[in-house]
């Protein structure tokens, strides 16, 4: 099985986040990064699938040359080899262009399946997996928490709202994107490093991509606090409270 692990460079959830100068992303000159929370466990299921089904592992990512470290990263974990598709423009670009850039690299893949993250731990669009489906013309499912390979294609758990789930049948090829604990992360190795220096890792220049979106301001949210005195007896009060907290505030 051919199977391509799409990846995400973000900034640490550690860091403390402020805006540039232009107001229309972070300072990110000095900031660390790491890989994309639900990209990782995407990675790790693929590597799995491996293990049970053979084949190899191919992982993707947009961006600058700083890409490269989460790359290697994945590489160390076990993928086999990797695509990077370089860009300085992509690396904050709304999901339809990362997807479309995403598809170009990997559509002359011919992959049996395609995994990515269910969100960005950035933007949180959560549509950059679906928008490349579309793009390549491949059945998809979403929120994925396990995966059966069939006979004849995949069997793969869903989560829905409410503690509820849902099994769907689906042919490969497929896009799947996978939800955050789906399986327990495994850790690069000392072996894995080593060899990860050896394994293939191919540049290629990003299309010229139109922009589908633009940020226009990014601010922190500003705190408000507001004291409303209630008056009247304790009855009255006590209704009045309930309706604000009903009606107002939307906590009821």
């Amino acid at each position: 099985m051919k199977i391509a692990v799409c990846i995400k460079q973000v900034v640490t959830r550690e860091l403390q986040l402020r805006v540039d100068e232009a107001r229309t992303w972070i300072r990110d000159q000095d900031a660390s990064y790491e890989m994309n929370e639900p990209d990782a466990y995407a990675l790790e299921e693929a590597l799995r699938l491996k293990e049970a089904q053979g084949g190899e592992v191919i992982v993707c990512s947009v961006g600058p040359a700083r890409v490269s470290q989460v790359i290697r990263e994945a590489l160390a974990r076990g993928a086999d080899r990797a695509i990077h598709i370089e860009s300085e423009s992509l690396a904050s670009a709304g999901a339809a262009s990362v997807a479309e850039a995403l598809a170009t690299a990997i559509r002359e893949e011919n992959c049996d399946l395609i995994l990515t993250g269910l969100q960005s731990d950035d933007q949180g669009f959560a549509q950059t997996g679906v928008a490349l489906a579309e793009r390549l013309g491949l059945p998809h499912a979403t929120i994925i928490m396990e995966v059966e390979v069939t006979g004849d294609g995949l069997r793969v758990k869903r989560e829905l709202e409410g503690g509820w789930f849902q099994w769907v049948s689906m042919p490969l090829p497929a896009l799947l994107t996978i939800q955050s604990g789906i399986n327990q992360l495994r850790y690069a190795t000392l072996k894995g490093i080593m060899a990860a220096k050896k394994k293939e890792v191919r540049t290629v220049q990003a299309p010229a991509i139109p922009p589908r979106q633009e940020i226009v301001a990014l601010y922190a949210p500003e705190k408000t606090k507001q004291t409303h005195m209630i008056a009247g007896d304790p009855a009255q009060a006590a209704a009045e409270l309930v309706r604000l907290l009903r009606d107002e505030a939307r906590v009821l």
